[in-house]
């Protein structure tokens, strides 16, 4: 994923920051509780698309 377009994107949600888990190909809206998937490279950033964070996931 290009870092400069990770600067530049957030969550659709929270219009918070999000995080990249390489190993996992997602972005983590921590605020939405919610992991948008990376295909291909690209970001998929619609809401309806995305899975639910556990606590356990989030470090609760």
């Amino acid at each position: 994923m290009d870092t400069k377009l990770l600067e530049l994107l957030v969550c659709p949600v929270t219009k918070g920051p999000l995080e990249y888990q390489r190993d996992k190909q997602e972005l983590i809206s921590r605020s939405a509780r919610l992991a948008y998937p990376v295909r291909d490279g690209l970001p998929v950033m619609l809401e309806n698309e995305a899975r639910a964070l556990s606590d356990e996931e989030l470090g609760l």
